[in-house]
């Protein structure tokens, strides 16, 4: 059973695609995960399910209802963190719990027993009365996180809820994030750490240009790459066009698969191996060729794998080239005026 189904989604701001044709199932109970590299459409996609944002056509469908036209039925249903925290700076922590509590029309009882649960679970006893302006960025996103969860939402939505934090505030917010699983409660978790959504998700989709590029449980994601990691450079400063000839050479040998070069790993090699005899093979092919093997590195597959598998690229070039993107923009603005 699908807690959330989107068919077809697709949004533009102007000349700007975000989504294009997103497609995208949750079950029930289960922690998701959305990966990929700022500006791929998570957060637009989040907007949409919360129904904060109108998509330029498609179908979202949250808990049974048509979240395009039963609103306030959708918003019931769910608790939404956005990735920007929205404090009040006068207000005492307390205080901001108990506006949201009244936001929410909750009894009051139920909802100072509730601030009390939550006070204590993400371990903020020591500093909720203080004035939220005073707040560090882990203790604003624990409370952002508690006015999220005071409803007990069966749904909640997080866009990329630990970025930027300590290890004490993240590791706080998985274990929360794992006990809320346990209770199933359906949680939507958009992310560009990698070892994040490895260590949470039940299930995931890699978010790429505004659509999904691969989807499903991170263990069998792995399994489908079909072997070993393995890291080649034949110099410790090679070129292009040396880089594509031992691509060339190399991906024909039997037990090598999924070739790809690393520019921004001094054109190193990605690739995928069947096993241990096939780097022997590898290396008396690359010697026959007079190609030295300067470093060698073999691994099992990890998220990072399946997400180069995907696009041809890492996580962290996709951010890098995406940041390049906004520079040029911005220096393209500033010289036109």
């Amino acid at each position: 059973m699908f807690f959330i189904q989107l068919k077809e989604l697709f949004k533009s701001y102007g000349s700007v695609t975000a989504l294009n044709g997103l497609n995208l199932n949750v079950p029930k109970g289960s922690l998701y995960g959305l990966l990929g590299p700022n500006g791929a459409g998570k957060s637009t996609a989040l907007r949409i399910i919360c129904t904060l944002l109108a998509p330029d056509s498609g179908f979202v469908e949250v808990a049974g209802h048509n979240a395009l036209l039963e609103e306030k039925e959708t918003r019931r249903k769910l608790g939404y963190v956005a990735q920007e925290v929205a404090i009040d700076k006068i207000l005492t922590g307390r205080e901001l719990l108990t506006l949201q509590g009244n936001l929410y029309h909750l009894d009051k009882n139920y909802k100072k027993r509730r601030i009390e649960e939550l006070i204590e679970r993400l371990e903020m006893a020591e500093w909720i009365d203080r004035r939220c302006g005073s707040f560090s960025g882990g203790m604003k996103r624990r409370l952002d996180l508690a006015s999220g969860l005071l409803h007990e939402p069966q749904l909640l939505i997080l866009d990329e809820p630990t970025v930027g934090l300590d290890i004490e505030s993240r590791s706080v917010i998985w274990g929360l994030l794992k006990e809320l699983k346990n209770k199933e409660t359906t949680i939507l978790l958009s992310s560009h750490y990698l070892e994040e959504v490895d260590e949470l998700a039940d299930e995931m989709a890699i978010v790429d240009k505004g659509k999904v590029i691969a989807n499903g449980k991170p263990d069998d994601l792995k399994r489908e790459l079909g072997g070993d990691r393995v890291t080649l450079r034949v110099r410790e400063f090679s070129n292009e066009l040396e880089a594509e000839s031992v691509k060339e050479l190399i991906k024909n040998i039997n037990g090598v698969s999924n070739v790809v070069i690393n520019k921004k790993q001094g054109y190193s090699l990605n690739f995928l191996v069947r096993s241990n005899e096939v780097i022997s093979n590898l290396t008396e092919h690359l010697s026959k060729e007079n190609f030295e093997v300067f470093a060698l590195a073999h691994s099992r597959p990890s998220l990072d794998d399946v997400y180069l598998q995907a696009t041809g690229k890492t996580l962290m070039d996709a951010e890098l080239e995406l940041a390049g993107k906004r520079d040029f923009k911005l220096e393209k603005k500033n010289s036109m005026r």
